[in-house]
């Protein structure tokens, strides 16, 4: 027995709360690039890569051997990672280490989890 949300029978416009919310609107240039930053996260292969990042500062081939995919699948889920600004990455030597941009992918990703948790 599921319960029906209840649904808006009326036929008056409140104009105040209409353009309270209309003044601070982003602008639609936002809502695509918010809209990009999302589709980042809707691929489970990115989130496995993000995932690992959130818990360590990792290389391509590290990401590889964990997620059991070849290094050139990696670099290609990383290039995108970082064209959104979600990875950014550290050169040592030969060695190329990746980790999560800033603190706000971290809280992103801490997020999520706790919401599909609850």
């Amino acid at each position: 027995m599921s319960k029906q949300p209840p649904i808006c029978d009326c036929q008056v416009i409140h104009a105040e709360i209409v353009e309270e919310v209309r003044a601070i609107q982003p602008k639609q240039e936002e809502f695509q690039d918010l809209a990009q930053l999302y589709k980042m996260f809707s691929d489970p292969t990115r989130l496995k890569i993000l995932w690992a990042l959130h818990c360590k500062s990792m290389c391509v081939c590290d990401l590889a051997v964990l997620l059991d995919m070849t290094k050139s699948a990696i670099s290609h889920q990383l290039k995108g990672l970082r064209l959104a600004n979600l990875v950014s990455y550290e050169k040592q030597g030969k060695v190329v280490f990746y980790t999560l941009a800033d603190e706000h992918v971290n809280d992103i990703f801490e997020k999520g989890f706790e919401h599909i948790h609850e």
